[in-house]
């Protein structure tokens, strides 16, 4: 893909041309490549505890040091939520940032390790099937699989997710009929 693919020309002769960031188009994706997320996300006792307030979530192994250290592992553990939004969010801005339509769901979600306060969360996905849509003309549907690694590789998440997605042509067509909706008087 080269700039001129992501960018419009320039309005006015002599400014400059802007390039918009946005994720790959359901046409750009590949099967079987491993898309590596960076850069990692270190977490934090901050994140962990307003996380787990804001989702009203009062399970002690993530607010309590005390009565953590006590269990068996020995510390508090960072909301297994919080590692799953960070995961799937570390992905939007290769993957799907402005080509998304819709969330369709997440499977198999799994926390083989755990993530502690300090450790570097580390992303990769994985896109394991694709197909246009047979009702909706232009889109198709992505099924990837996210990989949550710590900063010594272990793997602490595991999601299989799909995603409705434009093709390329269908939201470059989408985004001139709004455009001229747009600009039509009334």
């Amino acid at each position: 893909m080269t700039d001129a693919d992501r960018s419009a020309p320039s309005p006015v002769a002599g400014t400059p041309r802007v390039i918009e960031q946005r994720g790959l188009y359901f046409d750009e994706l590949e099967e079987g490549v491993v898309y590596a997320h960076r850069p990692g996300r270190t977490v934090t006792e901050t994140d962990n505890v307003l996380f787990t307030t804001m989702t009203m979530n009062t399970q002690a192994l993530h607010l309590d040091a005390a009565w953590s250290a006590g269990q068996p592992f020995g510390q508090r553990l960072m909301n297994s939520m919080f590692t799953l939004a960070t995961v799937v969010g570390q992905s939007v801005p290769q993957l799907t940032q402005g080509t998304i339509i819709a969330q369709l769901g997440l499977t198999d979600v799994s926390f083989p390790r755990p993530l502690y306060h300090g450790d570097t969360l580390y992303t990769e996905t994985v896109v394991t099937g694709k197909r246009l849509s047979a009702s909706r003309p232009g889109q198709g549907i992505v099924t990837m699989q996210h990989t949550g690694r710590n900063q010594r590789g272990e793997v602490v998440a595991l999601a299989a997710r799909s995603c409705l997605m434009w093709t390329r042509e269908a939201h470059a067509a989408a985004e001139l009929e709004a455009a001229q909706k747009g600009t039509i008087e009334t």
